[in-house]
């Protein structure tokens, strides 16, 4: 199952995507970008900071409908952070909106995440982990597995808020009830539906932005709507969940206080840092709460069209919140809240460092001096991209100042796709400009190619003599001195420049093949002339026996004849 992935032909040659991504996730293939399944963590960064509006979320709107229109008992679980992100004058507004549209109740995650609290203070009272890394965002979960697997045990074993809610909702209305997550993630779509560990709880994913479109298709609007009750008890302090620390705000109580420090990190590049520090060991008796989203999941990706500030969405929830504890609620067990986290990282091949350098040289790359480094293609180093190369993420032509030195001039595009070697030499024997079929015999970059002489390199007696005295020399055979190639030399002087246009065409081959076609003439005329030699030897045998036939029959004819004669 594919969650995200772009929307073809909006996406050229801007690759903002690959330099927001993380972890690499993306690919750009034939210059479109595409979404590499196993390794992205469905953040949604890509898809929010894309220019050109080219995401395609696999959206459960259809299936929820359709729920709806089979009259299926659906009961949609909402995440706190509508607090921050729908505009109404009352929350029961939304209820009585979702009400509307046909659901049969509104409860909030919140519920679920009530019971997750409870199971995270029993880990704080036993002790037994080292550290613990809240599960709550699937994004940080796939990026422990797939990237920090060393950090999977510091995973608390715990469903998510939305499985919990889920299961709970099963629970209390039995298995045929269909149940519809709607929030400000998109990798919960992933987390329902495409994890078996905990399939089956929640049935479909809606949007905060799916759900603004169909009240507009549906004429809803949220301030004529009234106040309805939602349909689960207060869940106190626990909806502080999509806030940043709103989880350690919901855990922490005085008698816990002392057993683990308690800190929250936000942010995808945040959550990697804190993942190497407790790969190297630097940190010990941590309850971290982690969202890969920067604020928590107030900001959630599928909630970015408000443009509500994360400040403002904050406060709104924060004066949501009872800061109580959670009313009591009908007992779920550990087992039914347990998830079992595993290593499931990943493993790209690696170039070898020949291959890397000869990728690197594919774009003019010959020494470390001429690796830029820039990041317009994505990636933050020349070799990084090489290798993204090899692994078929990245394409050649996505360095952006290669691509602009190719296109300074349309003369150049001529000279590197010809395969012969052009040079231009000055006055002074130096070498002023080549094509990359010369980079590549002279094993150099171009900075360093312009700075160089050209008899630094091969035999420069033919070039030295053009210069001087300024007659061309046209399709002239010889063999490159120090190297196995046989070439066709032209030199023609350029009066304008006082320098000489060097055009070498490697005939190597035609020349072996010219040479074993005159091999085989040679063998065939030796073929031939033995042939001639043994028929000549074959017609002088034939030729002696016949005389000797003859003249032996004509001395048995004559005595015949002379018997005969005598005889009468």
């Amino acid at each position: 199952m594919r969650v995200i992935d772009f929307k073809d032909a909006k996406c050229r040659h801007c690759y903002k995507c690959v330099r927001h991504c993380k972890v690499k996730a993306i690919s750009i293939q034939n210059e479109q970008a595409h979404i590499l399944k196993n390794h992205c963590i469905n953040c949604g960064r890509c898809l929010e900071v894309c220019p050109q509006n080219a995401k395609k979320f696999a959206s459960d709107m259809n299936r929820v409908r359709g729920y709806l229109r089979q009259g299926y008992k659906t009961i949609i679980s909402i995440a706190p952070s509508y607090q921050g992100v729908l505009e109404f004058a009352r929350p029961g507004q939304v209820v009585d909106a979702l009400i509307k549209l046909g659901f049969a109740e509104v409860r909030e995650t919140a519920e679920g995440a009530v019971l997750v609290t409870a199971e995270y203070k029993k880990m704080i009272l036993e002790k037994k982990m080292e550290n613990i890394i809240t599960t709550c965002c699937p994004s940080v979960n796939d990026l422990v597995e797939k990237y920090y697997p060393a950090c999977v045990p510091m995973l608390a074993p715990v469903v998510s808020p939305m499985i919990a809610h889920g299961r709970y909702i099963k629970k209390l209305y039995g298995n045929d009830v269909k149940v519809v997550f709607l929030g400000p993630c998109i990798a919960k779509k992933q987390e329902a539906a495409g994890d078996e560990r905990v399939f089956g709880a929640i049935d479909a994913i809606l949007t905060f932005e799916e759900l603004a479109l169909w009240l507009e298709e549906e004429g809803i609007r949220l301030d004529t709507c009234e106040d309805l009750p939602l349909g689960n008890p207060d869940p106190g302090i626990n909806r502080m969940y999509p806030v940043s620390g709103g989880i350690i705000q919901s855990v922490v109580t005085e008698k816990e206080s002392d057993a683990y420090h308690k800190v929250y990190v936000d942010g995808l590049a945040n959550c990697m840092e804190m993942l190497e520090c407790l790969q190297r060991g630097e940190l010990k008796a941590c309850f971290i709460e982690a969202n890969v989203c920067e604020g928590g999941c107030a900001k959630g990706p599928a909630s970015a069209r408000w443009n509500t500030s994360y400040v403002k969405a904050k406060i709104k929830i924060q004066n949501s919140v009872s800061h109580r504890a959670a009313g009591e609620l009908p007992s779920m067990s550990s087992q039914e809240l347990a998830k079992k986290f595993r290593d499931r990282h990943l493993t790209d091949l690696v170039p070898t460092e020949a291959e890397i350098r000869e990728i690197l040289k594919s774009t003019g790359k010959y020494s470390v001096d001429d690796e830029l480094n820039c990041g317009a293609c994505g990636y933050p180093t020349c070799r990084d991209k090489a290798i993204a190369v090899y692994q078929n993420k990245a394409e050649l032509s996505m360095c952006m100042p290669y691509a602009l030195a190719r296109a300074e001039s349309m003369s150049n595009v001529i000279l590197d796709a010809t395969p012969n070697m052009v040079l231009v030499v000055d006055s002074n024997m130096q070498i002023v400009e080549c094509n990359n079929k010369a980079l590549r015999f002279l094993d150099v970059g171009r900075e360093e190619a312009v700075q160089r002489f050209i008899f630094e390199f091969i035999e420069a007696g033919d070039i030295e003599e053009t210069l001087h005295t300024r007659k061309s020399i046209i399709h002239k055979k010889l063999q490159l001195k120090n190297e196995n190639m046989i070439v066709e030399e032209t030199i023609v002087y350029i009066e304008s420049l006082d320098s000489a246009l060097v055009t070498f065409q490697d005939v190597t081959e035609e020349e072996r093949l010219k040479d074993q076609r005159f091999e085989k003439k040679v063998e065939i005329v030796e073929m031939a002339q033995k042939v001639i030699e043994k028929q000549m030897l074959a017609a002088q045998e034939i030729a002696g026996l016949l005389g000797e036939t003859t003249a032996e029959t004509k001395v048995t004819l004559t005595k015949l004849s002379d018997s005969i004669l005598n005889e009468g």
